[in-house]
């Protein structure tokens, strides 16, 4: 049975499982999950525990499957915690695991942990035991726009709030901006905030003066902010990657591959495709899927055509070319290819989100940032 990380505590109100998996890539969640399990099996009195950490293919899994079937030395029952950080548990690990699945004990309860997993390990025998055999938690990133209802919850819990209405609205964006791809670093100010202001309501100069700037940006999210016509969280996360060090050239081929992939898969569709079709073939899936439905009407063969010769002369250079009409600083250009996208989406979008310029400007807010529109 597979939930989502905050079904967990309502589950484990309803009674104790006999074994848990929690997989995912962000670690807080991951960890808070691992934690809230172990609390339960405290209460439950499975007073021992015992943790095996699977590193590389020769690890010893008879070790794990003989604790399963052993009798615990302190006490009536005992916890095991197998871990496996790779995600990947060899071919022995995967016989082992689904063994242990047909042998599962009262008084012994699993907790398996693992990283994000992709289709192939989700599809495997091993994963597939684990899920059957038990309760199996996916731990899924906090995108951007729940993140402020996510910090609003967080201050609830520790007798915390912002003001109401808009004000309240424009702290928790605040808030958010600052900690984006941060999960661990978000729930780090939200302490510091517990300590440093009593229970009740806060204001925006407060968390302005307490909350400090420690967002993390993908770069594959960049596209997709790109792609929504988010201007300025776009615009800032380009910033933000270029002050982590990302490789310009990694930020160019997320760009340049999207403005291909909608190229190919506008010209899919005049050939007479199917577009749920087209996009499959095109790998546009999950968010990006929804993006490239919005984003295809909006624009023309020409327009494509030019962005995908601004994409190649961007292409050069990143990788230290010049050209006469762009700017040599890779960044720069890396910009300027990305305002030019959504120029391109912006002019007929009837949803633009509210942090976007007026129609025609953003090339101009570009030219203000140093080179040519």
């Amino acid at each position: 049975m597979q939930i989502k990380a905050d079904q967990l505590a309502a589950q484990l109100g309803r009674g104790l499982k006999p074994l848990y998996t929690v997989f995912g890539d962000e670690p807080l969640l991951a960890q808070e999950a691992g934690d809230a399990i172990r609390a339960a099996a405290r209460d439950a009195g499975y007073g021992e525990r015992k943790v095996f950490s699977v590193s590389g293919a020769h690890f010893d899994w008879s070790a794990v499957l003989g604790a399963a079937q052993a009798m615990s030395l302190f006490a009536d029952r005992q916890l095991i915690e197998i871990r496996i950080p790779g995600g990947k548990p060899g071919k022995d690990g995967s016989e082992a695991l689904q063994r242990y699945c047909e042998h599962l004990s009262d008084d012994v309860l699993t907790l398996v942990q693992l990283p994000r997993l992709d289709g192939q390990q989700l599809k495997s025998a091993w994963f597939g035991a684990l899920d059957s055999a038990g309760v199996t938690v996916r731990v899924e990133p906090i995108e951007r726009r729940a993140l402020p209802a996510w910090i609003a919850q967080r201050l609830a819990r520790q007798g915390q709030r912002v003001l109401a209405g808009e004000a309240g609205q424009h702290t928790l964006a605040f808030f958010a901006d600052r900690v984006e791809g941060n999960l661990l670093a978000a729930h780090q100010e939200l302490q510091k905030l517990a300590l440093l202001h009593p229970a009740g309501e806060l204001s925006y100069e407060q968390v302005e003066a307490a909350v400090l700037n420690v967002a993390r940006y993908d770069v594959f999210k960049l596209g997709e902010a790109v792609l929504a016509g988010q201007v300025v969280r776009a615009l800032r996360m380009l910033d933000g990657l270029r002050a982590e060090g990302e490789a310009a050239v990694l930020v160019h081929w997320t760009l340049a591959e999207d403005i291909r992939s909608l190229r190919r898969v506008a010209q899919a569709v005049d050939d007479g495709k199917p577009l749920p079709l087209a996009l499959r073939e095109a790998r546009a899936w999950g968010a990006k899927e929804k993006l490239f439905e919005r984003a295809l009407p909006l624009l023309s063969s020409h327009q494509l055509a030019h962005l995908v010769e601004a994409a190649s002369i961007c292409d050069g250079l990143v990788k230290g070319l010049r050209h006469p009409d762009w700017p040599a600083e890779p960044w720069d250009a890396l910009r300027r290819l990305m305002l030019m996208l959504m120029q391109a989406l912006q002019p007929v979008r009837r949803d633009a989100p509210a942090d976007a310029p007026a129609p025609g400007t953003l090339l101009a807010q570009g030219a203000s940032e140093g080179f040519r529109a």
